[in-house]
């Protein structure tokens, strides 16, 4: 058995740190008891680009294609919809209640000289995929390092 030295000042919480804590044991995760009806929830979103697009993908379970709503403007990729968890018993006296009925909304910005007016959105297994075409000046391109000495060369031949 290791002895440990004993510091009180260390298991004390700042009276910021309870109140932060009571705050988001009350509101922000709600205890299983009163349940999660109505509430609003953002897509976890991963967004990377290859050489040809930009492709963002959002995780929305349980979301049909018909309940969810695609919009590109200024440079900003706005999906919003709604989700369903489930139809509610009226008849019935809930011990649990964790299918939910919510709405969704996340924004988030966009790189410049993208084709919106190409972009492709499917989903699959839950998850969102939204492809967006780069404009043929975002696209990379290659260019060749000459030496010194070939360039002058060349310039001596056009002569």
């Amino acid at each position: 058995m290791a002895i440990v030295r004993w510091q009180p000042f260390s298991d004390l919480m700042s009276l910021r740190q309870a109140m932060d804590q009571l705050m988001e044991d009350s509101f922000v995760r709600p205890s299983r008891s009163v349940g999660v009806m109505n509430r609003e929830i953002q897509p976890l979103i991963d967004m990377y680009q290859t050489k040809d697009e930009v492709v963002v993908k959002a995780t929305v379970p349980g979301v049909k294609e018909d309940d969810v709503e695609i919009n590109i403007a200024d440079d900003v990729l706005t999906i919003k919809g709604k989700a369903e968890g489930g139809k509610e018993v009226k008849d019935e006296d809930y011990l649990y209640r964790e299918h939910y009925h919510t709405s969704f909304a996340r924004s988030i910005g966009l790189p410049g000289s993208l084709k919106t007016e190409k972009a492709e959105a499917t989903t699959e297994d839950g998850v969102l995929t939204i492809k967006i075409p780069k404009a043929e000046e975002a696209k990379p391109k290659k260019i060749e390092v000459k030496a010194r000495k070939a360039i002058e060369g060349e310039k001596k031949e056009k002569k």
